[in-house]
């Protein structure tokens, strides 16, 4: 396992950009946010793109270029990426690059936002994701292991989104726990907030 991320490896940075929009093209929560599938990889590597220009980010890819995931490093008061469309983080106006659909990024941020922890320094996982002709196959666990053997580590507690029963299940098997009430985008759409307690490790 690799860390990927460095603000002048385009290339890079694009690999990973792939992977997850690859991963996530089905993802209900990303179908709601693009509902057009033929839009949908274009507008998935912008969100990511704006991710992986945050200073904080931290991008993985695993040997074989099948599964990555973006962590960002949050200290304690720091809000994660207040724009995710990209206006905050020095990339276009997200409306030229989302159009319509900002409206909906910017609504899921807030509400995202009321769950997020600010009390102390935390890692965040903001994506995971692997290729789904690949799925199945322990590449996921494989790489959260990784990522969370360094946050162990260093003795910080780890936060995400869950944005499926299964993922949630993934991630409950590594000892993450439900954060609150999962948060409701739209209809029947859920979002479960986790909680991964530090674990210092000798």
């Amino acid at each position: 396992m690799r860390t990927v991320y460095e603000m002048d490896r385009h290339r890079e940075r694009s690999a990973v950009s792939d992977v997850l929009a690859a991963a996530f093209q089905e993802d209900p929560i990303v179908g709601w946010m693009f509902p057009d599938p033929t839009e949908r990889p274009r507008l998935q590597r912008a969100y990511y793109t704006a991710l992986l220009r945050q200073p904080n980010a931290q991008a993985y890819l695993n040997a074989t270029g099948d599964a990555a995931a973006i962590w960002l490093d949050l200290p304690a008061g720091q809000a994660p990426l207040e724009d995710p469309q990209g206006a905050d983080a020095g990339g276009p106006d997200p409306l030229a690059v989302f159009g319509p659909h900002a409206e909906r990024l910017g609504h899921l941020g807030g509400l995202l936002a009321q769950h997020h922890p600010h009390s102390e320094h935390h890692l965040y996982l903001a994506c995971l994701g692997v290729r789904p002709d690949r799925q199945g196959g322990g590449l996921g666990s494989a790489l959260l292991r990784h990522c969370l053997t360094e946050a162990d580590a260093e003795g910080l507690p780890a936060y995400l989104e869950a944005s499926s029963p299964r993922s949630r299940d993934l991630y409950l098997r590594h000892g993450f726990q439900d954060l609150g009430t999962p948060v409701q985008p739209s209809g029947d759409l859920l979002i479960w907030p986790m909680w991964r307690p530090k674990t210092l490790t000798s």
